[in-house]
């Protein structure tokens, strides 16, 4: 038992200090950036833009916005308030300085150039005159420091990397030659066509990664999100692993509308950080668990992480498919944080303590149920019929309104509605005006690393870079789809130790997709591998960035914390190899789309979800050691190697892994009845 969990609990709810929230802050701002918090005529300045940007994106959604003037408007209200509300330098943070106006002005001009332009502008991309050149090349500069300033160096070096691809191609070594472009072409490509900057990422940003961060807006300042901590800890509380089981429950009704895995992590660590540590939870394990929480964010449905919309892009479906494809796999990631909270009760003897639930389900559900309908309504949007565009728009007017079903929901004051107090005061201090201003500012980052990445398939696209890099890989592994899949996995996962989420998955869907596609992996089952392995980035140092929050709020080592995250989460997380190495496997992916449906039937889905379940089963008790009581070296050998056995999809394989399981669970239940060891801390 930790020191905290032996003190008073009252005292557990001080032990989270000013300066670990400020570090936690910190890695917030390493994910989306160290903004200005700038006040007066500034500030007001910067708000009104702020609003501005979501409220056109939300006429957007509604009304007809041409393609070839929603993107360049929407990478220039990106642009416009990266420079203003991002300093240079950490030295010059909260105030904007002269260079700052300069180029946020710049970024107007360009996308005004564009526009007036009209059809002349996009005929003559193949040979841009000189002002031409010279805004791509501005627009190209831009884009490269408002990454550089939001989400910091690394994307953009690897877009230079690209970029420098692209010009030397002609000197570079077989087999990733090609003629080379010169400075006219890669600028008519990149700024003048619709498959540089303007491409498929941003296409995905305007149009929808905007409006689900607006709507995650509107649920934050309506309550909702604080409704759903309440509703975990009344749901989950009152049982021996209450504490484990709030966390994994309210990171999946936090995470599904923010898609932000440190936020998440962040919000929920406040709160539950006390109650974990109660129950016996060591500083490491408890920051790990929640970092696990946080993860499970980006890929949990409504909302999932930002790459998912450009899933849906990509792969030219509906997001529903999307939302669907993510239901098994989200449901078998929860499922394994679940089993890790259920070992851990009985692995450390948390059983004498028992957190007490602060309200009833039925009385929290009683007052505030319509924050679940805010949640739901985007996916029943989307069953009447409707394009996601519509369906957030929608369900954002849904909780918007239904905000005033209660008088402390209610974004706008219930007082202005009965002539109480100055009108201008209630509207401009609502959280409505909050909530679009927040909107807008919380996806800076992830608009910015979409016009980056749209550098980078721009190459990939221009070069033929993806084919090539698929060709490499297939031959090194030798045609092995097995292999390629671990070369894949590892490409994505070192690629994702520097750069976020999105990006990672940008990169690799154009580099290394193509080379498990050539190898008979369906598109969608492709993508969904690389899109889960891009995800492990939140939690692979240096840029484990939900770890280190967590043990900023615990006060544990971020290292040890993100092994614990890691022991949490690495059952889960073999299961994309499912859906990659056998057709049966791609069941769990509820197969993508009508066309593949027909390859699998309601046994086949039900068949493969069991066994990986049973096999992130045997890995969550091989990885802990522990069951009923303490299990053997032998007995986790067996169980690890069975869950690995399962996971490989085969009846050879899958035989050999409940063989191994039920031999393991054999001897180990025969051992139930001898003394365990002493109970020790979580992580110890």
């Amino acid at each position: 038992m930790s020191e905290l969990a032996e003190s008073d609990p009252d005292t557990t709810n001080t032990a989270i200090s000013e300066e670990a929230l400020r570090k936690a802050e910190q890695y917030i701002e390493e994910e989306e950036g160290a903004a200005n918090h700038m006040s007066g005529w500034l500030g007001i300045f910067l708000s009104t833009v702020a609003i501005v940007m979501s409220l056109f994106h939300m006429y957007a959604a509604y009304a007809i916005v041409p393609t070839q003037v929603l993107r360049p408007v929407h990478v220039g209200f990106v642009l416009f308030l990266s420079f203003l509300m991002f300093p240079v330098a950490r030295r010059f943070r909260h105030r904007i300085m002269w260079w700052d106006w300069l180029v946020a002005l710049l970024s107007i001009a360009i996308v005004v150039y564009l526009i007036m332009g009209g059809d002349d502008f996009t005929d003559r991309n193949t040979l841009p005159n000189a002002w031409d050149i010279f805004f791509g090349v501005a627009l190209i500069l831009l884009v490269l420091e408002a990454m550089r300033r939001t989400i910091g160096w690394i994307l953009p070096a690897i877009s230079i990397c690209f970029l420098l691809y692209a010009f030397l191609g002609a000197y570079l070594p077989h087999p990733w030659t090609h003629k080379g472009y010169d400075i006219g072409r890669v600028v008519g490509f990149m700024y003048m066509t619709l498959e540089g900057i303007y491409g498929v990422a941003v296409d995905v940003s305007s149009s929808l990664i905007i409006l689900f961060t607006i709507f995650g807006a509107f649920l934050q300042f309506s309550g909702a999100g604080k409704f759903y901590i309440d509703f975990s800890f009344s749901a989950m509380g009152g049982k021996p692993a209450g504490a484990g089981r709030t966390v994994v429950l309210a990171s999946f009704l936090l995470g599904g509308p923010s898609g932000s895995g440190v936020a998440t992590t962040v919000t929920l660590g406040t709160v539950a950080w006390p109650m974990l540590a109660k129950v016996g939870y060591e500083r490491n394990a408890a920051g790990g668990l929640l970092a696990a929480g946080g993860l499970g964010a980006i890929i949990s449905p409504p909302v999932m992480g930002a790459a998912a919309f450009i899933i849906a892009e990509f792969l030219k479906i509906s997001y529903l498919d999307v939302l669907l494809m993510a239901v098994i796999p989200t449901a078998l990631f929860y499922l394994a944080l679940f089993l890790m909270v259920e070992i851990d009760v009985r692995k450390y003897g948390m059983g004498q303590t028992i957190i007490k639930k602060v309200d009833t389900v039925w009385n929290l559900t009683r007052h505030y149920w319509f924050h679940f309908l805010s949640l739901i309504s985007i996916v029943v949007f989307m069953m009447w019929g409707f394009s996601p565009v519509l369906s957030v728009f929608w369900a954002t007017v849904v909780s918007f309104l239904t905000s005033f079903l209660r008088p402390d929901t209610a974004m706008v004051s219930h007082d202005l509605f009965r002539g109480k107090g100055s009108i201008s005061k209630h509207i401009f201090q609502s959280p409505l005006i909050q909530a679009l201003k927040a909107g807008s500012v919380g996806m800076l980052s992830v608009g910015a690393t979409c016009a980056g990445a749209g550098i980078i398939v721009g190459v990939v696209t221009l070069t033929g870079l993806g084919l090539k890099f698929s060709g490499i890989v297939i031959d090194y592994a030798g045609g092995s789809l097995l292999l390629t899949a671990i070369y894949t996995a590892l490409v994505v996962w070192v690629i994702g130790l520097a750069v976020p989420v999105t990006a990672s998955y940008i990169i690799c869907a154009v580099i290394t997709a193509p080379a498990l596609i050539k190898l008979g992996v369906p598109d969608f089952a492709a993508h969904m591998f690389i899109f889960y392995y891009a995800v492990l980035s939140e939690v692979s140092p240096p840029t484990a960035l939900s770890p280190f929050a967590a043990s900023a709020i615990t006060g544990g080592d971020p290292y040890k914390t993100t092994m614990q995250c890691w022991k949490y989460t690495i059952p889960a997380f073999l299961v994309p190899f499912i859906f990659v190495l056998d057709p049966s496997g791609q069941g769990l992916l509820l197969m993508g789309s009508t066309k593949a449906l027909a390859a699998a039937n309601g046994w086949e889905i039900v068949q493969v979800t069991l066994t990986a379940a049973a096999g992130i089963f045997a890995l969550a008790v091989g990885f802990q050691g522990w069951l009923l009581v303490r299990a053997t070296f032998i007995e986790r050998a067996m169980l690890i190697v069975a869950g690995f056995a399962l996971v490989y999809p085969g009846p050879v394989s899958n035989m050999l892994g409940f063989a191994l399981v039920l031999l393991a669970l054999a001897f180990h239940w025969r051992r139930r009845a001898l003394p365990a060891p002493a109970a020790g801390s979580p992580g110890q």
